[in-house]
C-alpha cells in the first residue's frame, strides 16, 4: 500500500491518510478483506506517530470502509457501501476539473475536450479488445 504524505498544504496527516486509503478503495487497489498494514508498520514507514495512523484507521471504521479482526489486523470492508461510490465520483469530479482548467488554460472549448476524451475512450477500448471500430 503506497501513500504518500505531503507537509504543509494544510490537510491534517490523518486526513491525508484517510484519503488515500478511500482512493484506494475507490480505484481497486484495494479489494474486500486486503488487510492493511499494521498500525505500527505504517506510522514507521511514513515517520509519523502511530495515535495517527490510529485515529485515521478508526474514521475508516466508523464509515464502515475497514474492520477490524481482533488478533488478525485490520482489513477492506467487503460491502460496497454508497461512500465508496460517492468517492469514486469525488474523485472523477477531481480530475474532471483539473482536466477543464488545463483545457481552458490552452484555450480548448468544452467540445474540443470532449471531442478529446471521445477519441481516447475509443483507442482505449480497442486496446483491450472491448470493442471494434465502430467509431
Amino acid at each position: 500500500m503506497d501513500i504518500k504524505l505531503t507537509q504543509g498544504d494544510g490537510v491534517p496527516i490523518y486526513q491525508q491518510i484517510i484519503n488515500q486509503i478511500k482512493y484506494l478503495i475507490a480505484a481497486g487497489r484495494l479489494s474486500p478483506d486486503d488487510e492493511l498494514p499494521p498500525v505500527r508498520v505504517l506510522a514507521q514507514r511514513l515517520l509519523i506517530n502511530p495515535n495517527t495512523v490510529v485515529r485515521a484507521y478508526r474514521e475508516l471504521e466508523t464509515q464502515g470502509l475497514i474492520y477490524k479482526r481482533r488478533g488478525a489486523g485490520t482489513f477492506v470492508a467487503k460491502a460496497v457501501s454508497p461512500l465508496a461510490r460517492r468517492e469514486q465520483k469525488r474523485i472523477l469530479r477531481e480530475r474532471a476539473d483539473a482536466l477543464l482548467v488545463e483545457a481552458r488554460h490552452l484555450k480548448f472549448t468544452l467540445d474540443d475536450v470532449l471531442d478529446v476524451v471521445r477519441e481516447r475512450d475509443q483507442v482505449l477500448r480497442e486496446e483491450r479488445g472491448e470493442i471494434g471500430n465502430d467509431g
